[in-house]
């Protein structure tokens, strides 16, 4: 009769990088989100029922990743035959998505009869994902879809290796030894411990908004006390 909206838990995030054509230096990154959706099911007047599906998401974005053609070679393949993972690839950049659980804003239960033919095709499910289940997924012979909508922060970015010069030093080998001998020249650890800054940040949280103004009501208005 009616859901209510429990947790929901992002398990994978597929990640595909492909080049644009039509813009060099530019590469497309779909990026599709599994996740696993908890609800509680109402049935009449009894107690509620804990159920838990699987929602999918495509994301699309276009980022830069500027240009490269050479081939890269690794010298870590197999010592009996090509290892398909250290063939030569070229230098294209990598996708990095770093994302956090999402929020769930919504949900509606609908008639399958109801749901839009592009909702209802069924999705492939990596092993991994399907593994984080308890049960086996039911992927047809419903009579009800759970649409849920969600709240995801996530950064995207492109990634790739390059060259840089950077200052090298040689070994620096100590030429002096330590004056100290035994227990003589230690330090007071009272003195030391004086000159250690009181961590005032570890006792009272930071302030989100820095106060503009002194009096106390202004201190208030902007969530200071």
């Amino acid at each position: 009769m009616s859901v209510k909206a429990g947790c929901a838990e992002l398990l994978y995030s597929y990640i595909d990088v492909e080049p644009v054509c039509f813009n060099r230096g530019f590469y497309t990154v779909d990026v599709r989100y599994f996740y696993r959706i908890t609800a509680d099911a109402f049935i009449g007047t009894a107690r509620p029922v804990e159920v838990t599906g699987l929602a999918v998401f495509d994301k699309r974005v276009i980022l830069f990743g500027s240009e490269g053609s050479a081939k890269v070679f690794a010298s870590a393949g197999s010592d009996c035959g090509r290892d398909p993972q250290q063939l030569p690839r070229t230098n294209a950049p990598i996708a990095v998505v770093e994302a956090v659980d999402p929020l769930i804003l919504g949900m509606k239960l609908m008639d399958v009869c109801e749901c839009r033919h592009c909702d209802c095709g069924n999705t492939e499910i990596p092993n991994a994902v399907a593994s984080c289940f308890p049960e086996e997924l039911v992927t047809g012979g419903d009579t009800h879809r759970l649409f849920v909508t969600l709240g995801q922060f996530s950064i995207i970015r492109l990634e790739r290796d390059t060259q840089l010069l950077m200052p090298v030093y040689d070994y620096c080998m100590p030429e002096k030894e330590c004056p100290c001998d035994g227990c003589g020249c230690q330090e007071d650890p009272c003195e030391l411990f004086r000159k250690i800054k009181f961590p005032v940040g570890e006792f009272f949280p930071p302030n989100s908004t820095p106060c503009k103004g002194n009096s106390y009501q202004e201190a208030r208005s902007c969530g200071c006390c």
